[in-house]
């Protein structure tokens, strides 16, 4: 047996059941060769993608992806950094230039260039260590922060045939550990000696299955909760403790608790600043929970650190919190509960125009709530895509439970919803599955419509076209002005019917609904669809920013 085949019985022990590729690799051949299913993707990023979304909605498997060496490593660059600031666990098998070629430059080497991009970027180097590399990696993609690892194969290795002593393989296992008892204590202390406190509940929370037990911590203190951009869906938004999710914009609830809170407690987040999120303010008492010892002051100071997995580290903190205060925990805050319900439904009202509006061409809030309407939150995974689309369904979608929305946005990738979706519905065939996306991002990945058509992948790609770069009117005026920089064209809907989908164009908002209902209705038959959504240019957004100053 050679190196190729060996990996992919390593891989078929491990419970791989299909791959993200673009060829050539010999690798695709091998895991075919056992059952694994190999699906081509139309580029590199769109592989990437897709197993990216499988990896964030099965649980704990990672996604595996493979191409081919030169042009083919090059391309996969934006799509393993996109997993790397996203935290996905992946395990990436590019094919090598081979160990005459692949230190020799303009070779591009995979080890070398991805191993800031990586958790581990590791090399096949004789036919006898490919069980070890394997399983170093499989072993890496498992334990800490979650990412992805590369294991590069080149051909004049693995092509080779394995000694029989080098072929065993035994399946890697996931070893939890936990805080220790003396730092959760100090924690409880904080918590239930705020005046305010505020749980902020990260993906980590979703990648331990913990979100039974972040639901029964935030009942039994009465601490309300916000999810972080990645971490949507790991808390109830209609839970009367939810205040909602932080993005760049985000529920007024999110922006008054931040702004007014004492004590922090933040699980299943490294707590990295990003443009794309908002800031704890300073002069709080932070708890930081986190899988990685290394996310621990990194860009906040800390007071207490919790290192340890998400699920282990709330059983501990629920039994403290009993220890100290009972079994039921703390009494229904009802002056609380009114609080938090009140801020949400004085918000609501003042969005109320916009989320109703009638005017033609559509305004995507009208959209996003139409989409709230004629979806079963229950079962489905809904995602945004980069930018405006982002911005302006992340506060107002309702996400009720665990992995029904796909946040992301560390690194702002256009065109990534498609392919995330199509590994979102391959991990979860029972799905409804749909992306929310702008006219732009469709034309970095709509080709992938093809894909889930081929690979018999139904998913439902809803596009806001409003012909025009969201906000770019207003950073680079002249351009748009005298050169139409930033504008584009075209019907996607013909695109996706001439990529073997079904396609609707929707130009009146009440056709939004239908048009959705029947995109249910066609994915259901096992059709992909593409509603297109003629849209307008809308610039105003859910920040409240002077609400962070505490007061």
């Amino acid at each position: 047996m050679n190196g190729f085949d060996l990996i992919a019985q390593c891989l078929k022990a491990e419970g791989v059941t299909w791959m993200g590729c673009f060829p050539a690799n010999p690798l695709i051949e091998s895991v075919a060769k056992v059952g694994i299913r190999p699906i081509v993707f139309r580029q590199e990023r769109g592989a990437i993608n897709a197993v990216d979304g499988y990896a964030r909605t099965i649980r704990n498997q990672p996604g595996i992806y493979a191409s081919q060496h030169g042009p083919g490593v090059e391309n996969s660059f934006g799509g393993i950094a996109q997993a790397y600031g996203e935290a996905v666990p992946m395990i990436y098998f590019p094919l090598g230039s081979g160990l005459s070629a692949y230190d020799v430059k303009p070779n591009f080497s995979a080890i070398r260039n991805y191993a800031n991009i990586t958790k581990e970027a590791l090399s096949i180097d004789r036919p006898d260590r490919v069980t070890m590399q394997v399983q170093r990696a499989f072993h890496a993609v498992k334990h800490g922060r979650p990412g992805p690892v590369v294991v590069e194969m080149h051909r004049d290795v693995c092509g080779q045939e394995v000694p029989s002593h080098a072929m065993d393989y035994q399946p890697t296992k996931a070893f939890r550990y936990a805080p220790s008892l003396g730092d959760v204590k100090d924690a409880i202390k904080a918590l239930l000696g705020a005046r305010r406190p505020v749980i902020w509940a990260g993906q980590g929370v979703l990648y331990a299955d913990a979100t039974n037990q972040l639901k029964e911590f935030a009942e039994l203190t009465q601490i309300p909760v916000i999810t972080t951009m990645e971490g949507k869906s790991n808390f109830p938004d209609a839970h009367p403790l939810a205040l909602g999710s932080e993005n760049k914009t985000a529920p007024k609830n999110v922006y008054k608790w931040l702004g007014q809170s004492d004590v922090v407690l933040a699980i299943g987040s490294g707590l990295t600043r990003t443009s794309f999120g908002l800031d704890i303010p300073n002069g709080k008492i932070l708890i930081h929970s986190t899988v990685s010892g290394e996310d621990l002051n990194k860009d906040y100071t800390v007071d207490i650190g919790l290192i340890g997995d998400a699920k282990l580290t709330l059983e501990m903190l629920i039994e403290q919190v009993k220890a100290e205060i009972g079994e039921s925990g703390r009494a229904t805050d009802q002056p609380l509960l009114d609080e938090i319900a009140k801020g949400k439904a004085e918000w609501l009202k003042e969005w109320e125009p916009l989320l109703n509006a009638n005017e033609s061409p559509i305004n995507p809030y009208r959209v996003i709530n139409e989409i709230n309407k004629a979806v079963d939150h229950e079962n489905t995974i809904l995602t945004h895509d980069a930018g405006h689309p982002r911005d302006q369904i992340m506060p107002f979608y309702n996400a009720t439970s665990p992995r029904g929305y796909i946040g992301w946005g560390k690194t702002t990738h256009l065109g990534y919803g498609i392919p995330l979706m199509i590994g979102a519905k391959i991990a979860d065939p029972s799905k409804f599955c749909m992306n929310f996306m702008g006219d732009l991002a469709f034309g970095h990945t709509g080709l992938d419509i093809e894909t889930a058509v081929r690979a018999e992948v139904p998913i439902t790609t809803v596009v806001i076209n409003n012909f025009t770069m969201g906000g770019y009117d207003k950073s680079m005026p002249t351009a748009m002005e005298r050169f139409g920089a930033g504008n584009q064209g075209g019907n996607y809907a013909d695109v996706a019917k001439a990529l073997g989908a079904e396609g609707m164009r929707v130009e009146k908002p009440e056709g939004i609904g239908p048009a959705l209902k029947a995109a249910q209705e066609a994915n259901s038959e096992g059709k992909v669809c593409v509603v297109e959504i003629i849209t307008h240019q809308e610039t105003h957004f859910s920040q409240y920013p002077d609400l962070l100053e505490k007061n």
